[in-house]
Parts: structure tokens; C-alpha cells; sequence
């Protein structure tokens, strides 16, 4: 992709009234590293005092100490560079990654038994569920390699982000939700049937 200044600068704007508005609805927002370029074909990230191979990280590395920072504040974060936007989990959301495949069957559940549950994508395919914090993944999830749970400690990059391939967008909104996120339990149990469907439809189909 085309990371020039323009470009990025298109994102600003959406960049900093996303995080505002989730900062208002108490939501840890987090100012994060942006693509700039590449270099041997590996993607470099700006706004730390120099470039990272890695990103999105939190552009400043006391980020622990600054989650509960008001609006206003995080409104002046956003006020010259076009920073990822991410959110620290373990306090108010936990995020549970998935991948597409199961994410998809996941999704078809929760949906026929009329629970919306925010939902955010990266470009390399991954969904994640967003969720209340606190809870632990079951057994069986915890041991599918295909799940991870981002708790205390970790953070999640959300939409508008730009990523090396790709924007993070939403498969749900918060809004669909009424910005009400469910108990984990509701989202594991979705993934546990989700697990278990291929399995499932190979049977009923035979």
C-alpha cells in the first residue's frame, strides 16, 4: 500500500473521533505505531523515537500508566499524526482472535440465537470478538490453537487502523450492540458449537 503522508492524513480525522468516541464511552484507547514504508520488504513503523519492525505497538512505552486517560486528552493524541488506534484489554473489553473460518461459523451461531456481538477484522484474516473483561477461555478453547484471548496486559488494534496489507474494519459494530458487550461465556460457547460444525455438517450431508 501506498503509506505517503497524504494518504495517512486522509485517516486523521476518523483516527481521532473513533478514539474520542470510544474514550466516552470508557473504552482504553491507545495511540499506536503506523505503517511508514518498507524496507527489503518488511514493513517499518513510525511514532516511537524511531522506526519498529513491528506494529501496531503503543507509541508510548509507559501505556499501562496512561489507560483511563480522559477524552480530552486522548483527542490531543491524535492531534498531528495519524496513530493506529488501539484499545488495552483486561480493563472494560477482553478481545478473543479467531481465525476467518471459525470466526464465520461463530458469527452464523450467535446470530441465530439473536445475540450481536461487536466484531473486528484484520486484513490477514482474523476476527476478533469483542467481550466483557475478566473471564478465562474453557479448556477446549484454550488449548485450539486457533483462539487466543487478549487480556490484562495486551492490547487490540480497531477500526480505522491501517495495517501492512489492509485497514481493520468492522464485521460488527458496536453499535448494533447498543455498545453493550457480552459476558465472554455467550462468545465461547458460539465458538466451542462453531468448533464442533464442520464435523457436524460432513455427517448430515453424507
Amino acid at each position: 500500500m501506498d503509506w505517503s503522508d497524504s494518504w495517512r492524513g486522509a485517516f486523521r480525522i476518523e483516527l481521532r473521533a473513533e478514539a474520542v468516541s470510544l474514550a466516552y464511552r470508557g473504552w482504553p484507547v491507545l495511540p499506536g505505531t503506523y505503517p511508514a514504508g518498507t524496507e527489503n520488504g518488511v514493513t517499518q513503523w513510525a511514532g516511537r523515537s524511531g522506526l519498529e519492525l513491528h506494529g501496531p505497538i503503543p507509541v508510548h512505552r509507559d501505556w499501562v500508566d496512561r489507560i483511563g486517560t480522559r477524552p480530552d486528552q486522548v483527542a490531543t493524541w491524535w492531534a498531528g499524526r495519524s496513530y493506529s488506534l488501539l484499545v488495552a484489554t483486561g480493563h472494560v473489553v477482553d478481545a478473543i482472535e479467531v481465525g476467518a473460518g471459525l470466526g464465520h461459523r461463530a458469527a452464523v451461531a450467535l446470530r441465530q440465537i439473536g445475540v450481536p456481538v461487536p466484531i473486528a477484522a484484520t486484513p490477514s484474516g482474523r476476527w476478533m470478538f469483542l467481550v466483557k473483561s475478566g473471564s478465562k477461555l474453557n479448556a477446549e478453547l484454550a488449548n485450539n490453537s486457533d483462539v487466543h484471548l487478549y487480556g490484562k496486559g495486551e492490547y487490540i488494534p480497531l477500526p480505522p487502523t491501517t495495517m501492512a496489507h489492509g485497514v481493520v474494519h468492522w464485521r460488527v459494530k458496536p453499535q448494533v450492540c447498543g455498545w453493550n458487550l457480552p459476558e465472554a461465556h455467550v462468545v465461547q460457547d458460539a465458538l466451542v458449537e462453531a468448533v464442533h460444525a464442520p464435523a457436524r455438517f460432513q455427517l448430515e450431508t453424507v
